[in-house]
């Protein structure tokens, strides 16, 4: 049973950096819209195709940009705080260390 505890366990590790990547992702993106970037760069590409990615549920479901400002990404970010970090991944490692 050990085995499966180790595994759940790996789950979580792997869910957590996953979580903090995609945060810092939405955080470098929110920077770098304050600014004029140069746009043909493939990483701004990349890191605006996550963010797109990941704000467009949000933004389908609330009015979120008010203002002008956009407040999907806080609204991300707010979740992945909240769902993945305070719920979801101590969760897992709970279950994980249960199985061992």
């Amino acid at each position: 049973m050990f085995v499966m505890g180790n595994f759940v366990g790996m789950l979580a590790n792997i869910l957590s950096w996953v979580l903090q990547l995609l945060q810092l992702v939405l955080i470098v993106n929110a920077v770098l819209s304050w600014f004029q970037p140069r746009p043909e760069h493939p990483i701004l590409d990349v890191i605006e195709n996550i963010s797109h990615v990941v704000c467009a549920p949000v933004r389908r479901m609330f009015p979120t940009a008010m203002g002008g400002f956009d407040f999907a990404p806080l609204v991300v970010l707010l979740a992945i705080q909240f769902v993945g970090m305070g719920f979801l991944v101590p969760t897992l490692h709970d279950i994980a260390y249960r199985m061992r």
